[in-house]
């Protein structure tokens, strides 16, 4: 039976393991009678992959490079657009892109989002979201130039910091933008004050509240147990991490660190603790299933979150594991970078210290395990901001608001609403999609 209004989520992959907020916000949607499916740029990730991950409760469809054919075949048939959409298609790509790696995801985009555009036609798509405002916003924003749908999308981190090369447009044609901080609604409406009313901050919920309930207190005692966790790159700052270690190694203090995760810069943090000497006092278990990190916090007397901002100018936004770590509460040491200030107020839910400054961030750790009281009350603190203001089900209530407000005022107009806008070849092939709207899945299609 079909819920009261389908929305089409677009991600590059879902689901995906540096992504548990994404599979979070989608599953609670479907949890509260929002009809979300959702469509990926690529194809499916591996099994073993997915290990430890709650089960998606969306439907997924996959491109990547098994739709290859069906993608060529609708670009050679653009015309049935109209004159304006190759003209529109061009103006998309051509253009000063970030980097190499942005242009060709673009490129990809843009090519998906020609193909889904008749998608979420035959679907019965109403509503087009992205939760990301890189490559999946740009083939929601090409789907719904094409096919009318409304679009919107939501801006985080990396995806922001800095700009594609279309992030301006986007926002001006989007009927309204997700900030997950304060500290990017601020930036967004600084890159396009014009916009400024459509810019709603809507925080990220918690993936592991279900599990957060904090375990009795271990004596803080040294050797300190560490934690840090994250994907291994280079905005997360484990770089500035291992060197505050081997200042507090040199101090004669007694710690260990876990830093837990993989990613590209795994070779690398391994040859800095060699090189520091410290190899002893710091482990890389590597990627660790989602369902085991709670234990992981049970085991620490501190969580650090050294984010950084990066010469390209990436950085964090507010990652999930400060979330997660103070549901469990674990204190906290973190840096001053992006939205995190909002969640790690010094003096109250933890300690922040000044981003790529080891020296400053050891002093830091030094003085949070100094007051195991103190450290447990902040703890306490940040554990009922979290409640208050992550908590999933509020957060994502209002996000299912948003959505349903763009469908609601042309649910009842949308098929004329779509004639009216289109040429006379652009009618026939909607009213071929329209008649189409409930035939079965894609054979790519996982329910």
């Amino acid at each position: 039976m079909r819920m009261a209004f389908r929305v089409a989520y677009v991600l590059l992959w879902f689901p995906e393991p540096s992504q548990t907020f994404i599979l979070d916000e989608i599953n609670t949607l479907r949890g509260q009678g929002l009809d979300v499916k959702v469509y990926t740029l690529y194809g499916p990730r591996p099994r073993w992959r997915l290990a430890g991950l709650e089960s998606p409760l969306a439907p997924v469809f996959h491109l990547g490079t098994a739709a290859l054919g069906d993608l060529w075949r609708d670009l050679g048939s653009l015309s049935r657009w109209g004159q304006q959409a190759a003209p529109f298609l061009r103006r998309v790509l051509v253009r000063r892109w970030r980097s190499p790696e942005t242009a060709g995801e673009a490129l990809w985009a843009a090519l998906a989002g020609v193909h889904l555009a008749r998608q979420f036609l035959a679907d019965g798509v109403e509503h087009i979201h992205a939760p990301w405002a890189d490559g999946p916003a740009t083939a929601a924003w090409v789907a719904s130039s094409l096919s009318f749908i409304p679009f919107s999308f939501a801006a985080h981190a990396h995806d922001i910091y800095p700009p594609d090369g279309a992030l301006l447009e986007k926002l001006t044609a989007a009927t309204w933008v997700r900030a997950i901080s304060e500290a990017n609604r601020r930036y967004l409406a600084s890159l396009a004050p014009g916009e400024t009313g459509k810019i709603i901050k809507i925080p990220i919920g918690n993936p592991l509240v279900g599990a957060s309930k904090p375990a009795v207190p271990l004596p803080t005692r040294p050797p300190y147990r560490l934690l840090a966790l994250g994907r291994l790159v280079a905005k997360k700052g484990f770089a500035s991490l291992i060197e505050a270690c081997r200042i507090l190694s040199a101090q004669g203090f007694e710690f260990h660190l876990t830093l837990a995760g993989d990613g590209p810069q795994r070779s690398h943090l391994s040859r800095v603790i060699r090189k520091a000497r410290i190899e002893s006092r710091v482990s890389l278990p590597g990627f660790v299933p989602h369902r085991e990190v709670p234990q992981l916090f049970r085991e620490s007397d501190l969580f650090i979150m050294p984010s950084v901002i990066t010469p390209s100018g990436d950085r964090d936004g507010i990652p999930t594991v400060i979330l997660e770590a103070l549901a469990h509460e674990v204190p906290v040491v973190a840096t001053d970078v992006s939205g995190i200030p909002e969640l790690i107020r010094p003096g109250e839910t933890g300690w922040l210290a000044p981003p790529s400054d080891p020296k400053a961030l050891a002093q830091v750790i030094l003085e949070a395990l100094a007051d195991p009281t103190e450290a447990r009350c902040r703890a306490q603190r940040g554990r009922e901001l979290v409640k208050k203001q992550f908590d999933s089900q509020k957060n994502y209530a209002l996000l299912k608001t948003c959505l349903e407000k763009q469908i609601l005022p042309i649910r009842d107009t949308h098929h004329n609403s779509l004639m009216e806008a289109c040429t006379w070849t652009n009618q026939s092939l909607l009213l071929w999609h329209f008649r189409l709207s409930g035939r079965g899945n894609s054979p790519r299609e996982d329910e």
